[in-house]
């Protein structure tokens, strides 16, 4: 998964500080929503907010900032696309600028919270008194959070939603980002390391999600492994079914029609996942249906198979083309379901 936090932590293996760059608010056409982080050290830059002229600036404007000994606070900096940087979106994007050293703590409280699924946000402050960093919870949204009203509200309000959520809170001149932090629910679970399955976590890689890849075959996994990828080899994938948490992913591509078979029975019993793609033709979904009603799925469960898998549009046969078909059918229906979720619940970013 594209974790900052977790980038942010890997920065400070070999340097004492380093900047965060957040798209902290948006309007109109930009490269990148609102949340996008980037961490910008002296030597290295992790994770991007769009590229062009916009990231090549931000990332200036902060290696300037470490380079100076003052410490200078957290900064916004307003930029339109068209007007000040060329850009053709024509949008405009507000970023957040913001120094952090090796020995804060808020990292890891957050990380923790996070982790263990607590209603937990992020408070920046900008040119507001201390803290200029807070790691809120309700309890102390309830209690001593030293906000004004305007800010108490808007934080109280990302802390009751479901899913992430962002705000620019702005009190006179005085503003506060505040963000919902969640840990990452899109978990993908990948059978098979086969040159298909390969090619799928190549792909995957490059994508803000969690991976766990599955197979019995231990040294047909590659050396280098992606930072968002878990490796299981065992000798009963099957077995692994029950241990994916809710609501996650699964792709089913072994070697193994037998064991494809047995994965899709365990994966149908569980009913609580968001997807359940199965490699192969309609032939062998037909065969796997009937084989699997015999075993008491209902017609229901196996209507959630999707089987072939990847998007129509795309039907070469190549392990990468069918990689990016279904990595491309993975992310469709991942935005399918952010939107009706945003239509439930209303927008997830606000400027107040």
């Amino acid at each position: 998964m594209n974790d900052w936090l977790l980038q942010l932590r890997d920065v400070f293996v070999d340097e004492p500080q380093a900047m965060i760059v957040t798209v902290a608010a948006t309007r109109g056409s930009v490269p990148r929503e609102t949340g996008t982080r980037m961490i910008v050290g002296a030597g290295a830059v992790h994770g991007t907010i769009g590229g062009g002229h916009l990231e090549f600036d931000a990332i200036r404007i902060a290696r300037d900032a470490l380079g100076a000994r003052a410490d200078g606070g957290n900064w916004l900096v307003r930029f339109p696309l068209a007007a000040k940087l060329g850009q053709c979106c024509g949008g405009v994007a507000t970023l957040l600028f913001q120094r952090v050293s090796a020995s804060a703590d808020w990292p890891a409280q957050l990380i923790r919270r996070r982790d263990a699924g607590e209603a937990v946000a992020l408070v920046v402050g900008v040119g507001a008194p201390p803290p200029a960093v807070a790691v809120v919870t309700p309890d102390t949204i309830a209690g001593d959070a030293d906000f004004p009203v305007v800010a108490h509200n808007a934080v109280r309000e990302l802390l009751a939603e479901g899913g992430a959520g962002a705000a620019l809170i702005h009190d006179g001149e005085l503003a506060w980002y505040a963000e919902r932090i969640v840990a990452n629910d899109f978990n993908i679970v990948v059978f098979g390391n086969g040159h298909v399955g390969r090619a799928l976590v190549q792909v995957l890689a490059t994508l803000p999600c969690a991976i766990t890849w599955i197979d019995q075959r231990e040294h047909d996994f590659p050396m280098v492994i992606p930072a968002n990828t878990t490796v299981i080899a065992c000798d009963k994938p099957e077995d692994e079914v029950i241990d994916a948490p809710p609501g996650s992913w699964f792709v089913v591509m072994t070697h193994s029609h037998a064991l494809d078979f047995e994965l899709s029975a365990r994966i149908l019993a569980r009913d609580d996942f968001a997807y359940f793609g199965l490699i192969g033709s309609a032939s062998k979904r037909a065969q796997f249906e009937k084989r699997l009603a015999a075993r008491g799925s209902t017609s229901a469960a196996m209507a959630r198979i999707t089987c072939p898998i990847g998007i129509d549009a795309i039907r070469s046969k190549e392990p990468g083309a069918i990689a990016i078909a279904v990595a491309a059918e993975l992310l469709q229906r991942r935005e399918s379901v952010a939107a009706r979720d945003i239509g439930k619940t209303g927008a997830t970013a606000a400027i107040r």
